[in-house]
């Protein structure tokens, strides 16, 4: 099992542009809900995501190489904006469900509102994981840790993979899914008592968001 410690040849970040892409489909995502699921006006996320991420991009552009504690506290706030959005939404769509309403008599809107639900806590419990697992991208191109946050199977088993091998956001992204769909780790052991936290609460809410959304959608069918 790779143990980690200082990267050997020069340092070469991971591109910027699908963790980007990711917090910009999840800024779509949030003008698709309802009103009812929302806790401001539809403007105000995607606003204050838009800014911090131009400060990231300005000061950061290219590959994630620079490790600056002014960048990270950007990055990690971007990110604790969508999670804690994701998880106001699932709140706001349990408590409709139970409750009732109009937007849980109409089965299409429901089924949508669900699906809108579901995918924006698996694209920010991605970027969840990316920017925590050892210190973020910009650490983690420079370094990775003796003790890992994930085991991903290419540190665990370093022959299967290249030499020098980081996770890059779409291994997260694959985490993501797999967590919200299989309800459990699959192919990435959460090592660290944050992520054992964070992959048990998104299967929690996968497992919860998808059984009552269902369940409800059919009675209205009936």
């Amino acid at each position: 099992m790779s143990t980690g410690g200082e990267s050997e040849g020069p340092v070469r970040g991971e591109r910027r542009w699908p963790s980007v892409a990711a917090v910009v489909v999840a800024m779509a995502l949030t003008l698709l809900r309802p009103k009812e699921l929302r806790i401001a006006p539809v403007w105000v996320l995607p606003a204050v995501e838009i800014v911090l991420l131009a400060v990231l991009m300005v000061r950061d552009p290219g590959r994630i190489d620079k490790r600056s504690s002014f960048l990270r506290g950007v990055s990690i706030a971007i990110v604790a904006l969508l999670v804690l959005d994701a998880l106001v939404a699932t709140v706001r769509l349990i408590a409709a469900l139970i409750e009732g309403g109009a937007m849980t008599n109409s089965p299409e809107i429901l089924l949508a509102a669900g699906g809108v639900v579901w995918l924006s806590n698996l694209i920010s419990f991605a970027l969840l994981y990316w920017e925590l697992d050892a210190g973020g991208a910009a650490n983690r191109a420079h370094r990775m840790p003796r003790y890992l946050d994930l085991a991903f199977v290419q540190q665990i088993s370093p022959e299967v993979a290249p030499p020098h091998w980081r996770p890059g956001f779409g291994d997260y992204l694959y985490l993501a899914l797999t967590t919200s769909t299989a309800f459990s780790p699959t192919d990435v052991m959460p090592l660290a008592f944050w992520a054992k936290l964070a992959m048990g609460l998104q299967s929690l809410i996968s497992l919860a968001v998808v059984g009552l959304v269902v369940a409800r959608a059919v009675n209205v069918f009936s």
